[in-house]
């Protein structure tokens, strides 16, 4: 081999050297965007399961409202108050003619 075969071999070698760290370099770029991303995705996550849990909370408090006050409703209990709704919704079949 000649000097030259030699240095272009060097050359070369260092070139490969500068793109492997280059491609490394960037892979570790790509992973700690996606943990960053990971991490916020997370935290979104259990602030939505809170927000989900004051919900359901809320649905059962204000069903179990509701059901007491169809209890003494006095649009519910006189028959002769009612419009006929074909909707299931209870609250409908409270109003008065």
């Amino acid at each position: 081999q000649s000097p030259e075969d030699d240095d272009r071999k060097v050359r070369r070698r260092e070139k490969n050297r500068v793109a492997a760290q280059r491609s490394r370099k960037k892979q570790t770029q790509k992973a700690d965007k996606l943990h960053e991303e990971y991490e916020c995705l997370e935290q979104e996550n259990a602030v939505l399961r809170r927000e989900i849990g004051k919900l359901t909370e809320e649905l059962k408090h204000l069903s179990e409202a509701l059901k007491e006050h169809e209890k003494m409703c006095p649009l519910l209990l006189c028959p002769m108050n009612f419009v006929p709704v074909l909707r299931p919704d209870p609250v409908a079949g409270c109003l008065p003619r």
